[in-house]
């Protein structure tokens, strides 16, 4: 079973628009739910009722005492942006390993080749990161990357400015460079839902400022991402995330990594982590 520091927070288990009517099943933290569609939608897990929100377009619940309300996005409430989920995708890794691959920007180079990075521009500059206590997030800012195709929308390579925020251990956003509007953000969300310790499905959804191209488009171009990501997900060892300090040697590029399992560490999140129970560090 999860620690309460992992049980104290909403999880998005679903797109609103894929429950079916009537009953299915899902799984988050290890504990089976059971989905009731009818007029309204319940969610079940070991015989009691889970308190549920529904918010950016998706199902939310909670196996502890989360705060009131899912984390805020302002911007999915903007009323110009396009509203783009890019379904779910299941990977076999831990969901923090997953959270800090997209905080990492030294592998767009290797993995998004001639997408998001190319040789030889492979330099990650230094950007500023930190744990921002009045909101009990982790914030990395001044994030700059040249980037040959930044959006489905780019014309063409761009020097782009990125912005990181992790609202909850299992939650990530990333304002970039809007090539369509110089003075806003697009904003791509990652909602990561641990079904197990080593496997999760990820939800990934966009907010942006186009309304030239075709959804399918968009979709497809994030999934390319997320797919190349995935392959190099599946294969990291160990499974899960190492929170001690000299299990893996970070560099200067890895500041908000660093971050991040500091973090973690404070919450004293474990589940995910070659700290916690059941652990597949295999």
């Amino acid at each position: 079973m999860a620690e309460k520091a992992a049980l104290d927070q909403w999880y998005c288990i679903d797109n609103l628009a894929d429950i079916p009517m009537g009953e299915s099943r899902n799984r988050l933290l290890g504990v089976d739910l059971t989905v009731t569609r009818g007029e309204g939608i319940a969610v079940m897990a070991e015989g009691r009722a889970l308190p549920t929100r529904q918010r950016y377009g998706y199902l939310w619940v909670t196996l502890g005492e989360a705060p009131p309300e899912v984390p805020p996005i302002p911007e999915a409430d903007e009323p110009d942006r396009r509203y783009v989920p890019c379904g779910a995708i299941a990977v076999k890794a831990s969901g923090l390993r997953i959270v800090e691959n997209f905080l990492d920007m030294a592998h767009f180079p290797f993995v998004h080749t001639d997408i998001l990075g190319s040789e030889p521009h492979t330099e990650v500059e230094h950007y500023d990161c930190e744990i921002r206590r009045d909101v009990d997030e982790v914030w990395a800012t001044n994030c700059t990357f040249v980037q040959p195709k930044a959006a489905l929308s780019a014309g063409g390579a761009i020097k782009t400015d990125y912005i990181y925020r992790i609202t909850t251990p299992f939650t990530v956003l990333l304002y970039k460079t809007c090539p369509m509007a110089a003075d806003r953000w697009d904003v791509i969300c990652l909602f990561v839902q641990p079904l197990d310790p080593g496997r999760c499905r990820a939800h990934p959804v966009m907010f942006l400022i186009d309304d030239a191209a075709r959804s399918a488009d968009l979709i497809g171009f994030q999934q390319v991402i997320f797919l190349q990501d995935r392959i190099i997900l599946e294969n990291q060892r160990p499974v899960l995330l190492p929170l001690e300090p000299r299990a893996e040697i970070p560099t200067r590029a890895d500041a908000s990594s660093i971050a991040y399992r500091r973090w973690l560490k404070e919450k004293g999140l474990t589940y995910g982590t070659t700290l916690g129970t059941a652990q597949d560090a295999a």
